[in-house]
């Protein structure tokens, strides 16, 4: 019997290299060494996911066209990242830091309701925020990420919306900052996507309107101002 075993076992050794392992728990991860996270290797397969992503959509960002797109082998895709939802959480992470960062700034330098139309209607930055979101449907690590950052977000943005609206003119009971805020963001995104899709279609127009309508209440904030700049009545006589 035990000679018969002994058989058995050489020849399941000797067909499957495998055979004899220990098998893993399932639903376990291996805690296996990652790559450093500073490396040129890994940057330049963050930086291919991304471009798969706004050019070709989420679902080209596979680990074998990122490696392609990268100039790398497959197989450091994974050793770098242990899942794809990895990969996308890092490209969605450093993405939205450079974003808010740069809001910062820009608010910093102009605060006035043009520019953070404008900021709000970045076609690049729109493009990245529709392929996240589509992406999120089917991940939800992703979807918590994006719900944690856009709340994190809308609370700098409401508050240069409600500074912005004030140095306007526009009351908080004529138009709520919150509201603003959400019409302004929420044009901005339809824009995006259905200049995505190829529909364009009444975009210049309501892009006239938009901007139309800016000029009016930076005009309106501009002459409220003026008294206070201007003294007593605002009444300055300009020098000769």
């Amino acid at each position: 019997m035990w000679t018969a075993a002994r058989q058995m076992l050489s020849s399941c050794l000797a067909v499957w290299p495998g055979c004899g392992k220990v098998v893993g728990v399932p639903g376990t991860t291996p805690n296996r060494r990652l790559g450093a996270a500073g490396s040129k290797s890994r940057l330049r397969l963050v930086d291919a996911a991304e471009r798969l992503l706004l050019e070709e959509g989420y679902a080209a960002v596979t680990s074998r066209r990122v490696a392609t797109q990268a100039g790398l082998k497959p197989q450091l895709v994974h050793y770098y990242f242990r899942t794809m939802d990895d990969l996308f959480l890092e490209v969605f992470r450093r993405r939205a830091d450079e974003n808010l960062a740069r809001f910062e700034r820009s608010i910093a330098e102009d605060g006035s309701l043009r520019s953070l139309w404008e900021l709000n209607a970045d076609p690049r930055g729109n493009a990245f925020s529709i392929e996240f979101v589509a992406l999120a449907n089917h991940r939800k690590a992703i979807r918590q990420e994006i719900a944690r950052y856009a709340e994190r977000f809308r609370v700098a943005q409401l508050d240069a919306v409600r500074r912005a609206l004030a140095v306007a003119g526009v009351s908080e009971d004529q138009l709520p900052p919150v509201v603003g805020l959400l019409l302004m963001t929420g044009l901005a995104q339809v824009l995006g996507l259905e200049q995505r899709l190829g529909v364009t279609t009444g975009h210049r127009a309501t892009r006239r309107f938009v901007d139309a309508a800016l000029g009016r209440l930076e005009s309106e904030g501009v002459r409220g101002a003026a008294p206070e700049a201007g003294g007593a009545g605002g009444d300055r006589t300009a020098p000769a």
